[in-house]
């Protein structure tokens, strides 16, 4: 989304959730045990990290048209009626594979042919694309991949436009540097600016990104890392990706992060939910020091995604770590608890949920690939960014087939498609009558 939305249903909830969360106990006392991160987007250094609901089988008076042009978000904010018509109507004509497809991003490196995912967007309908691997040429050749990717997506057959992501969070994780991109502090030290200078950045960041046709920055981060725990959290702590050890703070530059980054006319995804700050160990690296037994339903470390949720952000994003006292057992990313409870239901959120990287990370090793896509979806989410384009065709076929075999998935698929429609309505990529 290219400006801060308007305080939608989704919104007041949130504030309210903010109040109850003020008062509300952190967990037992004594020191929190670390957890790791979550997938490509915990990562230092070039790491990936990362709309309204509703049935697409009614009826629409919204005709669908051709993509807008590229110049950034002009559409109504998600809970506007029309824009939500729109989308079902879109996701109503869609195929199988075309809906499936819309619920896959995947990332482009560096180093690969600028035509390397050319197959996969046009044969899978790959609805998305991030940057990774650190891009260090500058504007001009971001600018020129993205004009390309989009180039094929324009190219099949009318199909919406895609999701061009990157990971710009500022100090070890901007993944675009050279000319034409600021080099953006570490969050620890945006942290020490005021919201009001902190929003001004950021949406000078936006701009930036938005001149060479990035539409989404998997940023900001809103887990705090205790100082008890500080640089022995591997994935946060370590390399200064947290705003403070206070999640008051934290709460206060998320919301302004996220306002800047709107006023530059880029959406954001709030990360990585429900927090990995007390965690040592790195989803993408290890499964090792994955769980965290502190994290509560009614935690203040909460306080940060609820502040985004509040201010409007357009994707949350979930890890991969385990918190066993929310859901025992259970990666978060596979938790229908922690994606549909407690993000959807307490939080009151209605937007796109995305996956951190399920294609390379350690932590999600053990499922089988195609099992990664359908188990978030039962969850409750909505797109699956895998930082490896060889396991996109198994992604893909595992949607697809299940949607066959079970109508009830087959209808969260649609929802899920109806909400990433929604947003890409809200971003241009999309045009209805």
């Amino acid at each position: 989304m290219t400006r801060p939305r308007n305080r939608s249903r989704s919104s007041t909830i949130a504030a309210l959730v903010v109040a109850a969360l003020a008062s509300a106990c952190t967990g037992p006392s004594g020191t929190p045990t670390p957890v790791a991160p979550t997938g490509a987007a915990s990562a230092p250094a070039g790491a990936t990290t990362p709309a309204a609901t509703g049935a697409t089988t009614a009826s629409s008076t919204a005709t669908p048209t051709s993509p807008a042009p590229s110049s950034g978000p002009t559409s109504p904010p998600p809970d506007d009626p029309s824009s939500e018509r729109c989308a079902r109507a879109i996701v109503q004509d869609m195929t199988a594979a075309q809906r499936a497809g819309q619920l896959i991003m995947v990332g482009l490196d560096a180093n690969a042919a600028r035509g390397s995912l050319d197959g996969l967007i046009r044969d899978r309908h790959v609805g998305g694309v991030i940057l990774l691997g650190g891009w260090s040429g500058g504007a001009d050749v971001v600018r020129a991949t993205t004009k390309h990717l989009n180039s094929v997506a324009d190219g099949s057959g009318g199909a919406p436009g895609l999701l061009l992501a990157a990971d710009q969070e500022g100090g070890r994780v901007q993944q675009l540097r050279g000319d034409g991109f600021t080099r953006i502090p570490s969050a620890l030290d945006q942290g020490s600016l005021a919201p009001t200078e902190l929003a001004r950045r950021a949406k000078t960041w936006a701009q930036q990104l938005h001149a060479v046709g990035i539409n989404v920055n998997l940023a900001p981060v809103a887990d705090t890392v205790p100082a008890s725990i500080g640089r022995d959290n591997d994935p946060i702590g370590q390399w200064d990706r947290q705003f403070s050890s206070d999640p008051d703070v934290v709460a206060s530059r998320v919301a302004a992060f996220v306002e800047g980054m709107h006023q530059g006319r880029v959406a954001t995804a709030v990360k990585h939910f429900p927090g990995i700050g007390r965690i040592t160990g790195n989803t993408d690296l290890t499964t090792d020091g994955i769980v965290d037994r502190t994290t509560t339903r009614t935690d203040s470390f909460l306080r940060p995604f609820a502040s985004g949720v509040k201010a409007g952000t357009d994707l949350v994003m979930v890890g991969s770590a385990v918190y066993s006292r929310i859901d025992p057992g259970v990666q978060a990313v596979f938790s229908r608890r922690i994606v549909t409870d407690l993000l959807r239901g307490r939080l009151g959120y209605r937007g796109v949920v995305v996956t951190d990287d399920v294609g390379a990370a350690k932590a999600v090793a053990d499922t089988p690939v195609g099992q990664r896509a359908t188990r978030f979806v039962e969850a409750g989410g909505d797109i699956v960014l895998t930082a490896r384009p060889s396991t996109v065709p198994t992604l893909h076929r595992a949607l697809t087939s299940r949607m066959s075999a079970n109508a009830r998935f087959a209808s969260k698929v649609s929802a899920a498609a109806t909400r990433i429609m929604t947003l890409k309505a809200a971003l241009g990529l999309v045009g209805c009558d």
